[in-house]
């Protein structure tokens, strides 16, 4: 079976990339399933046109996305999953509160060989979005095309507000270099420090995805992130927001929002209503840049039936009311167990030569001593101390005695050294916020070489933070503004509220991929992502937690700045239970919603309360892919 973190660097044999005899990846299609019914799922490689590159991809039958179930809540059915993959497979239901031996971890059932097939009960009690993906190699699986969604319908006939019709979308990117998919080894799992960050967008599978809706109609809009490690900030100017639930349910209050927050897997549901006929986008905002995910044309026909004046309606549901009154005394209560999230950096130290250290993220932050950034609380790594040369990855014929900008693209300059030691990966552009300030997310010709089209200099330039600054965090900091802690912007599980780390100006987010050559060479054997039980020290897989069928559990979760790598973790507890998040920073959780997968920011402590209903042994886990693969996981064991 598959141990995450167990590889070894000195091998280097590639997953293939060949397109050569492979079928055409598929348009992804609705598939509608009575309780009982029965499905066959394959994994099988495909060929994929994304911009100018054709690339090797992997699918569900032979469509990126994989189809998506239609499901009644409270309905089981019966999927055969035979792998023609390239490696061993599971297929874990991310979200579904089902059997434990149906669950599609190593810690479940044993991996399906390639050739071979294995049948999953597939029990969907809760209404909402779930998806499904592997969870052996997720970093290489997900990032290569391995995901759908299931849709659970509700039993309840008005448990979402009125629409005319439903769209689901999944949020990803991947990286593409000289023509693929950026190569993975066999052996190893790469960019361990920040997770893999793409540089193309695909929205349902695709790079320019291009939607139709009539005016006055309201769509319900169904986002999954299945992104390895990227956070999306989703907004669609020119339309109305109304946020309804989240990863599995509804929320205790709908609310108008102007943008959505998803951490990789967490799922949003979204009412959207077209008030005006034109061409619209689909955005994902950050602090420092605007990316087109998709373009929406809003023609001026009417729906059969329109529910525009019901839309502004925003309902309190009775359900989730009344859980509030039941967990009173968990807001205050102390936590039952409290996890750390803990990063350990060892790149080494040049021998037989004095050092300094330097900071991969901000290479300006130069010290004599071992230490950390004081921009982002990072370990500073070591250099040697000869006169640093400060050379641009992408262009290194630019240098400069200085910490600057290139000024041919607009990245970074790094030590020389560093960028040495990552030359040999063959990695063809930055994809981080100096780079690519004012382009579209989609067109990734940064200096004019890129595989996906040139890039857009000026068309979405001056955004500016749209909500995200440091003015939010102080003006919003007593979460007085509304469910979000962000009045008007409406952020989705935003209640942080003020911290002293460098972190605030980005919401304790990290947006982009901001030391690309150091993260591509981090791996398990000189990056080590931890979960800590703060209350026996226990690491990771050593974490053993028992608990019973009915306990409802406070979980405190801390993003420790006291870490080689602070940055933003999105815990995930399967199927044991679902969880609400009761608080962020002592700061009462205003809107309650079941979840599974919480985003904890940096610096950031998070109070959740994970409902116990289903014994077996279950994973918790970082849901970066990477992080994952690095072992930030642990299985605890719940009995009847």
């Amino acid at each position: 079976m598959h141990e995450p973190g167990h590889e070894h660097h000195s091998q280097t044999i590639e997953f293939p990339r060949e397109t050569e005899g492979l079928p055409e990846a598929r348009e992804s299609e609705l598939v509608e399933l009575a309780d009982g019914d029965e499905f066959e799922l394959e994994i099988i490689p495909v060929k994929k046109q994304i911009g100018a590159a054709t690339v090797r991809m992997l699918a569900y039958n032979g469509s990126i996305p994989g189809p998506t179930l239609k499901v009644p809540q409270g309905g089981t059915i019966t999927v055969h999953v035979t792998n023609h993959g390239d490696l061993d497979a599971t297929v874990h239901w991310h979200g579904l509160r089902l059997e434990n031996r149906y669950d599609g971890t190593h810690d479940t059932q044993a991996p399906i060989p390639v050739g071979e097939s294995f049948t999953y009960q597939v029990q969907v009690p809760d209404p909402g979005a779930f998806w499904y993906h592997p969870h052996i190699r997720e970093d290489y699986g997900q990032e290569m095309g391995l995901y759908g969604n299931i849709l659970a319908t509700p039993s309840e006939p008005d448990y979402w507000p009125p629409a005319n019709r439903e769209l689901l979308l999944t949020l990803d990117d991947i990286l593409i270099e000289g023509g693929q998919i950026a190569a993975f080894s066999e052996s190893e799992t790469t960019h361990v420090a920040m997770g893999r960050f793409g540089n193309v967008m695909l929205i349902a599978g695709e790079p320019d995805l291009a939607l139709e809706a009539k005016q006055g109609e309201v769509v319900r809009f169904y986002f999954t992130n299945t992104a390895n490690t990227r956070v999306f900030n989703v907004t669609l100017p020119g339309a109305q927001m109304k946020l309804d639930g989240a990863d599995a349910g509804h929320y205790e209050r709908e609310e108008l929002v102007d943008e959505v927050l998803l951490a990789p897997s967490e799922r949003v549901v979204v009412d959207v209503l077209f008030p005006d006929a034109g061409e619209i986008e689909l955005q994902h905002k950050t602090p420092e840049q605007t990316y087109r995910l998709a373009s929406i044309a809003v023609t001026d026909e009417q729906p059969e039936q329109s529910f525009a004046d019901d839309f502004p309606s925003l309902r309190t549901n009775r359900d989730m009311a009344e859980l509030r009154e039941h967990v009173e005394p968990f807001f205050k209560a102390p936590p039952d167990k409290t996890l750390s999230f803990v990063a350990e950096m060892d790149m080494g130290v040049p021998e037989g030569v004095e050092v300094v250290y330097v900071c991969p993220m901000h290479p300006e932050v130069v010290s004599a001593e071992p230490g950390s950034c004081p921009k982002c609380g990072m370990k500073l790594l070591a250099q040697a101390a000869e006169e640093i040369t400060y050379v641009c990855p992408m262009h290194p014929e630019v240098t400069s005695d200085e910490p600057a900008s290139c000024p041919k693209c607009g990245m970074k300059l790094l030590p020389e050294s560093v960028v040495a030691a990552g030359a040999g990966h063959g990695h063809e552009h930055h994809h981080g916020h100096d780079e690519h300030e004012g382009h579209h997310g989609h067109e990734h010709g940064h200096d004019g070489h890129g595989d996906e089209g040139e890039a857009n200099e000026a068309e979405h330039g001056g955004h500016g933070h749209h909500g995200h600054g440091e003015g939010d965090h102080s003006e919003h900091a007593g979460h007085e503004a509304g469910p979000r802690g962000h009045g008007e912007h409406g952020h989705h599980g935003h209640h942080h509220g003020e911290h002293a780390h460098a972190q605030d100006a980005a919401q304790g987010i990290e947006w982009e991929d901001d030391m690309v050559e150091v993260n591509r060479m981090t791996t398990p054997a000189n990056m080590r992502w931890k979960l800590v039980d703060r209350d026996t020290g226990a690491e990771n897989a050593q974490i053993d937690w028992t608990f019973k069928v009915g306990d409802q559990v406070k979980l405190r979760l801390v993003n420790e700045m006291d870490s080689d790598h602070p940055m933003p973790h999105p815990f995930h507890v399967h199927g044991a239970g679902r969880f609400l998040i009761l608080g962020r920073d002592e700061v009462v959780e205003p809107n309650l919603v079941w979840k599974d997968t919480v985003l904890v920011r940096t610096g950031e402590t998070v109070d959740i309360l994970l409902d116990v209903t289903n014994p077996g042994r279950w994973m918790a886990h970082c849901h970066i892919a990477e992080h994952h693969e690095s072992g930030m996981m642990f299985s605890f064991n719940v009995e009847a």
